[in-house]
């Protein structure tokens, strides 16, 4: 389908099943910001703005957050997001078999990450930090290079910032259209709760338990992609950019 056609498709037939799989990435980000945050030296994994001024705030001298740290995930991030754009640009025609190969990159990363937390016994060594913090962060980062490319409104799957934003300007309140709301009130909830999903699993069970259900979600996730990989549905043409 040519880009005018698929322009004035109707939204589920140019989205086709991408908002729900993309909903499900999203509840992963929370669970694993919870492991990063909470475990692995007040770092995230998927969320790089926080970061940035994390990584500010150790320049500056505060002791609770750590440079190193911050810049493993930031260096790491990047790449992932280097390899996800780097396979959008050879795959990205067809939507559904580029979100089956990034998810299989990412259960990947999770499942050597799971490994790698089962194996080392001392939950608070810098070699498990530092290889949970590059593992998972490269993992994010093909993901958010994905939700970029794939281009569903309302769900980048990492940040709420912008759809926050947008769910109070653009209301009937501001004067706006007031576009997609349920979408961006689900998008907020599912980080929400995979926060605290991950943040309760990690207090009370540990990291390893965070991971497998992690790992069990992309498993679905790609299999669900993997379903739709060969689609030849409107909504599978063109990824944006």
């Amino acid at each position: 389908m040519d880009a005018p056609t698929l322009a004035a498709a109707k939204p589920e037939d140019r989205e086709g099943p991408l908002p729900a799989l993309l909903l499900l990435l999203t509840f992963v980000t929370g669970l694993v910001d919870a492991i990063s945050y909470l475990k692995l030296g007040h770092v995230f994994v998927a969320n790089m703005t926080g970061n940035v001024v994390f990584l500010g705030f150790a320049i500056a001298g505060a002791t609770e957050f750590s440079a190193p740290a911050s810049l493993a995930a930031l260096t790491a991030f990047l790449v992932g997001a280097l390899a996800g754009g780097r396979l959008g640009s050879t795959m990205g025609q067809h939507r559904g078999r580029y979100l089956a190969i990034v998810m299989l990159v990412k259960i990947v990363l999770v499942a050597a990450a799971l490994v790698v937390a089962t194996i080392v016994a001392n939950p608070d060594s810098q070699l498990l930090q530092y290889a949970l913090i590059i593992l998972l962060a490269l993992a994010m980062g093909v993901q958010n290079a994905a939700a970029r490319r794939l281009a569903v409104p309302d769900l980048t799957t990492t940040v709420l910032t912008l759809t926050l934003t947008g769910l109070a300007a653009d209301s009937t309140f501001a004067g706006g259209s007031n576009p997609r709301p349920g979408r961006r009130l689900m998008a907020t909830v599912a980080m929400l709760l995979g926060a605290a999903v991950g943040a309760y699993l990690v207090l009370h069970v540990g990291i390893v338990a965070v991971l497998a259900l992690t790992l069990a979600l992309l498993i679905a996730n790609g299999i669900a992609s993997y379903r739709v990989s060969s689609s030849t549905a409107p909504w599978t043409a063109g990824a944006g950019h």
